[in-house]
């Protein structure tokens, strides 16, 4: 019985991923197809929506490694937070979101060559690079696991076994 439990638990923190992976790709979508390279559509004073492509890492470093060396690293990326998600219980959550993040950043790479960026954030003309919902995702992620660190779960002492 508590192997189901556990499975289930999985089953929830899988689904945050997918959900993350979902809402990314949606966006993404919208902006393909509703905006040109480049193209700002300004939605506040500090903050834009526009149509970015970044063959890069992140703020859009190591573009001279190429699409085949990130979309590796991806993948071997999302193969250790698997394996992270499920064997660590207290920290689900953080994966979960970095999960949905790389996969939603690795299917961009699969499927265009570049990962799609959108939102701009900005104080006047210093503009912070542009990220997506994959982006913020992964920094919500590491986010969550570091603040695990600064503040670690106080562990009850075990009980023993029924």
């Amino acid at each position: 019985m508590r192997y189901l439990r556990a499975e289930t638990q999985y089953v929830s923190f899988f689904l945050l991923s997918l959900f993350v992976l979902l809402m990314d790709q949606a966006t993404k979508y919208l902006i393909l197809n509703n905006l040109r390279l480049h193209e700002e559509i300004p939605v506040t004073s500090f903050f834009n929506i526009v149509y970015a492509r970044n063959t890069g890492s992140a703020f859009g470093m190591f573009k001279e490694l190429g699409n085949p060396f990130f979309i590796a690293v991806a993948l071997l990326a999302i193969i250790f937070v698997i394996i992270l998600l499920i064997k660590d219980e207290h920290n689900r959550g953080g994966f979960s979101l970095i999960l949905g993040g790389a996969a939603g950043n690795l299917a961009d790479r699969i499927s265009h060559g570049y990962v799609i960026d959108f939102l701009d954030i900005h104080l006047g003309r210093h503009h912070w690079p542009a990220f997506n919902v994959a982006d913020s995702a992964l920094t919500a992620g590491v986010f969550l696991l570091l603040l695990r660190v600064v503040f670690p779960l106080k562990r009850s002492p075990r009980r023993p076994q029924d």
